[in-house]
């Protein structure tokens, strides 16, 4: 994921230019990170307990709601990042490695010995 994430970023700037470098890669570090955190919280969670990962996603999904909100907010308003760029990075990485999670979720619930 974060391998695709920086190749992707760097196609992206060279499309976009580099003064649009900031906000393609803050775009894409927040749903990287989220996802990257949530993803080996997950993993680890079924390990232990598999039966607990449901309402670890819960807990996560609320840290997530507080943690993008504040993301977003601070980086447009409070370091004063061009909006319309960053929001479409965000939008983008933030659908994609979704799904990216979705599909490892699905693989990691069909594949109980993992």
């Amino acid at each position: 994921m974060i391998a695709g994430c920086l190749a992707t970023a760097l196609a992206a700037i060279g499309v976009a230019g580099r003064p649009l470098a900031p906000e393609i890669l803050l775009g894409m570090l927040g749903p990287l990170g989220a996802v990257t955190v949530s993803w080996a919280l997950v993993a680890r969670a079924h390990a232990k307990n598999p039966a607990g990962v449901t309402s670890l996603m819960v807990a996560m999904f609320v840290a997530k709601m507080l943690f993008f909100g504040a993301w977003v907010v601070g980086l447009v308003a409070g370091a004063g990042l061009a909006p319309k760029p960053f929001i479409i990075s965000f939008t983008g990485y933030f659908v994609v490695l979704y799904a990216v999670e979705a599909v490892l979720l699905q693989r990691l619930s069909r594949d109980p010995g993992r």
